[in-house]
């Protein structure tokens, strides 16, 4: 298929009480690319991603700390992180973001 089209990827998950959902929108060779909601207060805990990553906040407010900088994010915010960068997410209000990882 030489395209994807998603119409609206913040409407590809709905956020539910107390938990963090995710959608793979794109997975091949080249990309991966996944939708996540989380709910207020929900976290994804230090990790370390083997590829480079790109985060993108479609709505909603989250905190991440990448690298141990502490960054507010919301709507538009975008960040690159190159492989095996210690980065968490917490939720400051329900939130949904795009995540995309290139493998080496």
């Amino acid at each position: 298929m030489p395209h994807i089209a998603v119409a609206n990827a913040t409407s590809a998950v709905s956020i539910q009480p107390g938990a963090i959902v995710s959608k793979v929108i794109h997975r091949d060779g080249q990309l991966n690319v996944t939708v996540f909601g989380l709910d207020a207060g929900e976290d994804l805990t230090q990790h370390r991603a083997s590829s480079a990553a790109i985060v993108q906040v479609l709505a909603g407010r989250l905190r991440l700390t990448a690298d141990g900088e502490e960054l507010d994010a919301g709507p538009g915010f975008w960040l690159h992180m190159a492989p095996e960068t210690p980065h968490a997410v917490v939720a400051m209000e329900p939130a949904v973001m795009l995540l995309t990882l290139v493998p080496r």
